[in-house]
């Protein structure tokens, strides 16, 4: 949805869609590759190994993006300013409350959410500012790359860090309410 809302994609789809306008991989083939240099990445911020588990997810994940662009919303385009900061803002808020449930399972976490830990914990910064700091590095690669930025970038760059930050302790205290009974009971 923050793709197709025309008004600037995030920082990291713009990133993918900048290189995929240049190449001639697809977005999601951009996805899975930005994703395994970012668990190399990862693995040497966090002096661990790499979580070669991740590549499950960002395989799937490049080719879902590539089906809903390609095959689903191939010639969708939104009108009026409007309906496109509508559709972004929806497109972001999915985004973060997707995210903050997805997190709670703590397997396989998409290469640039382990980045936003991997920095949280080198920098000693709360979530929404390692995901910001994190946000701004693939602006910044975008900008280079030539990639969809405008208003929308902006608003996801800034937007998504605080509302993942919103999102991720109401989930977890929902996902994790029947754990907390089970334990009272045993």
């Amino acid at each position: 949805m923050t793709i197709l809302a025309g008004i600037g994609a995030g920082p990291w789809d713009a990133l993918n869609v900048g290189l995929a306008m240049i190449t001639p991989f697809s977005v999601g083939n951009w996805v899975i590759f930005i994703g395994m240099l970012l668990i190399i990445l990862n693995a040497l911020l966090t002096r661990s190994k790499p979580v070669i588990h991740s590549l499950l997810t960002i395989v799937l994940i490049g080719y879902l993006i590539d089906f809903w662009l390609i095959i689903v919303f191939n010639d969708l385009l939104f009108s009026g300013l409007m309906l496109k900061v509508f559709v972004l803002l929806v497109g972001i808020v999915i985004i973060a409350f997707g995210a903050s449930i997805y997190l709670q399972a703590e397997f396989a976490i998409i290469p640039i959410d382990g980045f936003m830990f991997a920095l949280r914990d080198l920098l000693k910064v709360k979530l929404m500012v390692a995901k910001t700091i994190t946000e701004l590095i693939a602006l910044v690669a975008a900008l280079i790359v030539g990639g969809p930025i405008g208003i929308g970038t902006l608003l996801i760059t800034f937007l998504i860090g605080p509302l993942i930050q919103f999102f991720f302790p109401r989930m977890k205290k929902r996902i994790h309410w029947k754990e907390a009974g089970e334990k009272e009971f045993l």
